[in-house]
């Protein structure tokens, strides 16, 4: 009778503490007016002219360490018909495989035939004094940003500052569907820009938010319930196994290939940084 009366009591306290946590979550409101992080005070938003997307704020940070930098930001127009390239970038965290940062970078040939790049990185848009927290991440507790940068900044702090494992894997797609996943893409930027939205650990991340714009550009459809989309750290099996990756190789090979850390590191001052990171690509 004491065991029978002490789960009474259990899951009595453990319904009113979901009753508070739900209530909790239910008053917070999502906002683009906060005390925000250096590196995150300012939103990326396009506009588009028929054929050619000029995008304004494309974060260009220069790094001396992961805490010592200079925040600056520029726009630049590119041209849809002249998008090359796009490429699913994996940054596995140190402690576990599992848990990952991805993102997007888009190729355009420019005017001189040479290539520029722009990355779409999908974060939690923190406060100042804030830290990533999974739990806090399922409270509301971080609002929703697109981060649109150079690879400069965005690839370089990862390889060179933060020394995490970085993987940059080719797509292989059309030339319409890749237009079409860029701009959908910055439609999200300007749609958050007006519009606020929380992040969440599990429904609203860096990958479940490309598994959408992918989703949008496929026949058929990758499946949100995958397990390896809640451990985006695996994700790059999954554009291997649905024939995502411009590769021929073996998913083991395909790894090895595409992990740009040395290449990173050898980059020197007056090299294109981006062309560097992907000379085993060509």
């Amino acid at each position: 009778m004491k065991l029978k009366k002490f789960f009474k009591i259990f899951f009595l306290i453990l319904l009113v503490v979901i009753l508070i946590l739900s209530v909790y979550v239910w008053l917070q409101k999502p906002s683009n007016v906060r005390d925000w992080n250096d590196d995150q005070k300012v939103l990326s938003y396009f506009e588009r002219d028929n054929n050619l997307i000029t995008v304004y704020n494309i974060r260009n940070i220069n790094y001396r360490s992961v805490s010592d930098f200079d925040v600056d930001y520029y726009d630049k127009t590119f041209d849809l018909e002249k998008i090359k390239t796009v490429d699913y970038i994996v940054e596995p965290f140190a402690d576990w495989r599992g848990l990952a940062h991805t993102f997007l970078s888009f190729g355009f040939e420019n005017e001189k035939g040479e290539m520029d790049y722009i990355a779409i990185s999908v974060e939690i848009r923190k406060e100042k004094g804030e830290s990533f927290s999974p739990w806090k991440g399922l409270l509301d507790q971080f609002e929703l940003m697109y981060v649109v940068a150079d690879e400069n900044d965005v690839i370089k702090l990862r390889t060179n500052y933060r020394k995490d494992e970085m993987y940059l894997y080719p797509i292989d797609t059309y030339l319409e569907k890749k237009q079409l996943l860029f701009v959908d893409m910055l439609e999200r930027a300007n749609h958050l820009k007006n519009n606020p939205e929380f992040y969440n650990t599990i429904w609203s991340t860096c990958t479940t938010n490309i598994l959408d714009h992918i989703n949008k550009i496929r026949q058929d459809k990758i499946s949100k319930w995958d397990y390896r989309i809640f451990f985006p750290g695996y994700s790059d099996k999954i554009a291997y196994d649905v024939e995502l990756l411009d590769t021929d190789l073996s998913f083991e090979e395909a790894r090895k290939k595409f992990q740009i850390n040395s290449l990173a590191e050898a980059w020197q001052e007056g090299e294109s940084f981006s062309e560097v990171i992907r000379q085993n690509l060509k």
